[in-house]
């Protein structure tokens, strides 16, 4: 797996590309909690869940169904308040935080793959190309000799790439503003 470091700056990354007045920190921190929350699956070895399992590390919790789920979810609990317009936005963006986490499991370079269609498929994936060095399960496995490594790889792979993204984000924002909206006329007018 990705850090969790990595999965929550991804997903605040992918926030701060949308010029959109929902995107405020709380539900950027939203996003971020979103990113790392597959990895709670890891709770699953103390009960006797075995890796491969369905409920098992890089399983159900890292599946586009859960992605869905969680985000709608959250948007019907927290987001009651909110246009219809401004809920769909804030839920296709908790998604992608969810989902992100996976994308970025399958890019490393250890595991057994991530289940991204479970439950209806239990396959694991990996992407051809895995170029980010698996992060240890648990905290005080990821503070060792290798941490330094491990961290260089996500920054190299994932920190730049995403702040790459985001700043031609912000450069086609600030080039091309998108035009106010026009209000249709009144019969009155």
């Amino acid at each position: 797996m990705a850090s969790a470091f990595s999965h929550a700056f991804v997903a605040l990354t992918l926030g701060k590309t949308v010029s959109h007045r929902a995107m405020r920190w709380p539900v950027l921190l939203t996003g971020a909690a979103c990113s790392i929350m597959p990895d709670l699956d890891v709770v699953g070895f103390a009960f006797g869940i075995q890796y491969g399992d369905l409920w098992g590390h890089r399983g159900m919790t890292h599946s586009l169904f859960f992605a869905g789920l969680l985000s709608t979810t959250l948007v019907a609990l927290g987001y009651r308040q909110e246009s219809s317009s401004t809920k769909v936005g804030i839920g296709l963006y908790l998604f992608l935080c969810t989902a992100s986490h996976g994308v970025l499991d399958a890019l490393t370079d250890g595991g057994l793959g991530v289940a991204f269609f479970s439950p209806f498929d239990p396959t694991r994936y990996f992407f051809p190309f895995r170029p980010v060095a698996v992060s240890p399960i648990g905290i005080s496995d990821f503070f060792t000799g290798q941490t330094f490594q491990i961290l260089a790889s996500e920054v190299t792979w994932i920190w730049l790439p995403a702040v790459g993204v985001l700043l031609i984000s912000r450069a086609r924002q600030h080039l091309w503003p998108a035009s106010p909206r026009t209000e249709a006329p009144t019969r009155n007018q």
